[in-house]
């Protein structure tokens, strides 16, 4: 229900329906109706990609088009398609925290306008892990194989899908980056009730979360690195559980989970752990900051309070064991930014040597 691709438009589907469309290879569908959220202006200091989600919500409640309350409750979101626009450059990894959340909006699906460079960047990547996978032995070997083959023949003739200059939607919500200038939460407990950090600050705060598919493994870095400054043990219990075992792996070998052993974190298998719901759980009651998807209320842990942040603020709450200031949030994050580069790196297959010699043989082969 959560990973909804940003590249073109995906749609969930019960699994009687994903297989109907597995077997005919059609789904049959109502088109819904799009809301256009377009971004423009500078992304603001300490402000992340997850403060950007929330920022969605905290607009549209500001327009009038949304409301936190059950009673009457208002979603101009519901049943449409998210059309995010203004942030062509981001790297598709990014782009899966803005689609993913589109499920907390009840949006029938999501698609984002991204340039070519970054989708071609990603599927030179993932032409070489999908042959990769054959060589360890994932099925359909024809399947994947048939896969890369159709990202290769894209990449040689790149092509985007993008909207009519007189599309009409069912709202348009502009963002300007610009009026966003301190981190945005999703409050106990409703992803829509969104609040700006110095109206919840101070927040005493029992358990931090760190995973779920809001996370890539630049979070994990970012998180280790604000994590560092910390002298002594933690006031909180730190959850960290990276989303895949490749992210876990290469985290390893960079040293990353040394760190998280020296700052105690308890260490859960890669995948959705507590954001499940039915796996690890937080303390009865417990106030938590978590990366997740979604706070419904019992979801992480019985009674438990849950804010939804970006890893960075996150990890200054493990520390602080409270929620910070914007102005104690920023002290911690500011030395992100000059090592950015290294840190938001993302897998990139095609550039790691024991994934593309195990694609260049299945592609031997196959030739």
């Amino acid at each position: 229900s959560h990973t909804r691709f940003p590249i073109g438009i995906s749609f969930p589907g019960g699994s009687g329906l994903v297989a109907f469309a597995a077997a005919t290879g059609v789904m049959p569908l109502d088109m819904p109706e799009s809301v256009l959220v377009r971004f423009h202006g500078k992304l603001q200091p300490g402000v992340t990609l997850r403060d950007l989600v929330n920022a969605i919500p905290y607009v549209a409640i500001q327009k009038g088009l949304l409301t936190v309350a059950k009673k009457g409750k208002k979603n101009v979101f519901n049943g449409r398609i998210l059309e995010i626009e203004g942030l062509p450059n981001l790297k598709v990894e990014q782009a899966f925290e803005l689609s993913d959340a589109s499920a907390e909006r009840s949006a029938a699906g999501c698609t984002i306008q991204l340039g070519p460079e970054p989708i071609i960047e990603y599927l030179k990547s993932n032409v070489v892990l999908l042959r990769w996978m054959i060589s360890q032995g994932y099925q359909d070997a024809r399947t994947l194989e048939r896969r890369a083959a159709a990202m290769e023949k894209w990449i040689a003739n790149p092509t985007l899908i993008i909207p009519d200059k007189n599309a009409n939607y069912s709202e348009v919500i502009e963002i300007n980056l610009e009026d966003i200038k301190e981190p945005i939460l999703a409050c106990p407990n409703d992803p829509d009730d969104v609040k700006l950090l110095s109206t919840v600050a101070g927040t005493k705060i029992d358990e931090v979360f760190i995973g779920s598919c809001m996370t890539n493994i630049g979070h994990f870095r970012a998180v280790a690195k604000v994590l560092a400054q910390q002298k002594g043990p933690l006031p909180t219990r730190l959850w960290v559980a990276p989303p895949t075992k490749m992210d876990a792996e290469q985290l390893k070998a960079e040293g990353y989970f040394g760190m998280f052993g020296d700052a105690s974190a308890r260490m859960e298998m890669p995948g959705c752990s507590l954001c499940m719901g039915n796996q690890a759980r937080v303390a009865p009651k417990a106030t938590v900051v978590s990366t997740s998807t979604r706070n419904f209320p019992n979801r992480l842990g019985d009674g438990s309070n849950v804010y939804l942040s970006s890893a960075e603020l996150a990890a200054v709450a493990a520390i602080t064991g409270k929620l910070p200031t914007p102005e104690e949030y920023l002290k911690f994050s500011t030395s992100l930014t000059e090592k950015a580069a290294d840190i938001y790196k993302y897998l990139n297959f095609n550039e790691m040597g024991s994934y593309t010699d195990a694609a260049a043989q299945v592609k031997k082969q196959n030739a």
